[in-house]
């Protein structure tokens, strides 16, 4: 069994904007910046021949190269935070992408969450959820870093991405597929 997910890998310099945004995280348990990646659909876990199902579908994606902004951060889960996060701007171009990764996941014979999309990169995680002072903590935090920013940054491809679940996750590119921009592809070759 492969548990998958497809999502974009984070530029260089945003990821150094990102691994600052963690910088003092009174809170929580720290995303390592190796496992930065804006999911585009959640897989789940299946045997390796749906995988490579998915993995045809996903080459016959032609879509646009786009940029990628980041805007701000966030907390997802209300007045219990669970995650924090950096939002990025949800233009047409990532829009576009993600709804052709679903389109090829459903003709491969998935049925991936079709949740409300909130382009985000996870930069730590709160288990059940903060509460209380830890909660107070993290949202003063977050205050502090509302005005984070960077890009635009060119996207050229997307990635099939393998997740290993325990103490940390680790996550492994699989493929990667070209957006066009007239550069050539570089195959992950991780099979």
């Amino acid at each position: 069994m492969i548990r998958s997910f497809v999502a974009l890998e984070i530029p260089g310099e945003a990821v150094w904007r990102l691994e600052g945004a963690q910088a003092g995280l009174p809170c929580g348990r720290p995303v390592p910046s190796e496992n930065f990646h804006l999911t585009l659909a959640f897989l789940g876990e299946h045997p390796r021949p749906v995988i490579e199902d998915v993995h045809y579908a996903l080459q016959t994606i032609r879509a646009p190269g786009f940029s990628l902004t980041l805007s701000g951060v966030g907390l997802f889960g209300g007045g219990k935070p669970t995650a924090l996060y950096a939002h990025v701007l949800l233009k047409p171009g990532l829009l576009h992408l993600r709804e052709k990764v679903l389109q090829a996941a459903r003709s491969a014979g998935l049925r991936p969450q079709n949740e409300r999309f909130v382009p985000h990169i996870t930069l730590a995680r709160f288990g059940s959820g903060l509460r209380g002072e830890d909660a107070e903590k993290m949202h003063g935090f977050v205050a502090t870093r509302l005005d984070l920013s960077g890009g635009p940054w060119p996207v050229e491809d997307f990635a099939l991405f393998r997740s290993r679940l325990g103490k940390t996750a680790s996550y492994e590119a699989l493929e990667r597929y070209p957006l066009e921009t007239g550069l050539p592809s570089v195959a992950a070759g991780a099979w």
